[in-house]
C-alpha cells in the first residue's frame, strides 16, 4: 500500500492553474485528478496508495471553502496531506490551516520549484503513514496468534515488569512466565522489552484513531 504511483488530487476553480499544476505533477511521475470545486472531490474517492491534495481556499458560489473541506475531511477520518494555494492574502487563515495539519500554505502566485517541493513533502509524509499503518496492520495479526496467557504477559511487558514480578501478578512461577514471554517474543518477532512496549503503544494509538473516527476511507 505504501509503495507505487503517488496521487496528486488538484482543487481549483481557475481551470488554467489546476492543469498547470497537474502537468507538474505529471511530468514528476504523479498520477493527477483534477477538481473545479470541492463538491466535485467530495462527489469521488481517495486511492489506497501515497497522495497529496492541493487545495484553492476559497470557492465561488455554495461549494465549501478550502478550511471547510479539511475539517470535514479530518473528522471522517481522512489523512491525506494538504497543500494549501490561494490567491488572498489571509494571514488568519494560513495559521488556522496549519494549525490543523496542512503541509504548506502557498499565496499565488508561487514559483513551481515550490508547488513541487510542498507535494512532495506530502507525499512523503503520506508514504510513511501508511508504512506505519502496514507495520501496526502486521503486528495485529501476530498478535492474533498469541495465546491468553502470552497476550497477558506481552501487556505486563509493556508496562515495564520483569519476568519475576509477572510471575507474581500472575500467581504463576518464574520459570513459567519465561517460557510464555519467550514465546510470545518469537511468536511476535521482537527481541526486546521495547520492542514490545512500542508494539502495544502503536496498537493502542490505532485503537484509538479508530474510535474517534480517524483512519477511515473517504468515499
Amino acid at each position: 500500500m505504501s509503495s507505487g504511483q503517488a496521487t496528486v488530487y488538484i482543487i481549483d476553480d481557475e481551470i488554467q492553474i489546476r492543469t498547470a499544476i497537474g502537468s507538474l505533477c505529471e511530468e514528476t511521475g504523479h498520477q493527477v485528478k483534477l477538481f473545479a470545486s470541492t463538491d466535485e472531490f467530495v462527489a469521488g474517492s481517495i486511492s489506497d496508495g501515497p497522495s497529496c491534495l492541493v487545495l484553492d481556499v476559497r470557492f465561488p458560489g455554495t461549494a465549501p471553502t478550502g478550511l471547510e473541506l479539511q475539517r470535514r475531511l479530518a473528522e471522517t477520518g481522512v489523512l491525506i496531506p494538504i497543500v494549501f494555494i490561494s490567491g488572498h492574502s489571509d494571514v488568519r487563515v494560513s495559521v488556522e490551516a496549519m494549525k490543523r495539519g496542512a503541509v504548506e500554505f502557498l499565496p499565488k502566485p508561487f514559483r513551481e520549484q515550490e508547488i513541487l517541493d510542498a507535494i512532495r513533502h506530502g507525499i512523503e509524509r503520506d508514504r510513511r503513514r501508511l508504512e506505519r499503518e502496514d507495520s501496526v496492520r502486521e503486528a495485529r495479526q501476530r498478535v492474533e496468534t498469541l495465546t491468553a496467557r502470552e497476550r497477558e504477559i506481552m501487556l505486563l511487558m509493556a508496562e515495564g515488569l520483569v519476568a519475576k514480578q509477572i510471575a507474581a501478578r500472575l500467581g504463576v512461577s518464574e520459570v513459567t512466565a519465561k517460557v510464555h514471554r519467550t514465546r510470545m517474543m518469537r511468536k511476535l518477532e521482537l527481541r526486546s522489552p521495547i520492542e514490545v512496549v512500542r508494539l502495544v503503544d502503536s496498537m493502542g494509538r490505532e485503537e484509538e484513531t479508530t474510535r474517534t473516527g480517524t483512519g477511515q476511507p473517504y468515499s
